[in-house]
């Protein structure tokens, strides 16, 4: 993950796909763009592999508050905004869990003739 001060001069895609495909990364990686807006509050945005530009992602956005809360940029709970909607993160250090609390949201439904 990137911490970033502004997402004004975020070229997501661009930079996001350059990270992914960078050689240190053979089977290449998600990334994610976080910006610090109180110790309790982070904005968050996606670039996962193979796919490009998401909503969210849930596992990132957990990963995103135990990093900064090991970097001292925010407690061990935030909430954490996202495109496709906010996720309250949790970090509970003496059982070494993080719980994430956020909506649901049917975006896709298809049916496949085989």
């Amino acid at each position: 993950m990137i911490f970033v001060d502004s997402y004004d001069t975020l070229d997501l895609e661009t930079e996001g796909r350059a990270i992914e495909t960078h050689e240190r990364f053979p089977e290449k990686i998600n990334v994610e763009f976080v910006q610090v807006l109180s110790r309790t509050e982070l904005n968050m945005k996606v670039w996962e592999r193979g796919a490009g530009i998401t909503l969210a992602c849930g596992t990132g956005a957990c990963a995103v508050l135990v990093a900064a809360h090991l970097t001292g940029r925010a407690e061990d709970r935030a909430l954490i905004h996202l495109p496709g909607g906010d996720l309250d993160i949790h970090w509970d250090k003496a059982t070494g869990h993080v719980f994430k609390t956020g909506p649901a949201t049917l975006v896709f439904e298809g049916r496949m003739k085989i």
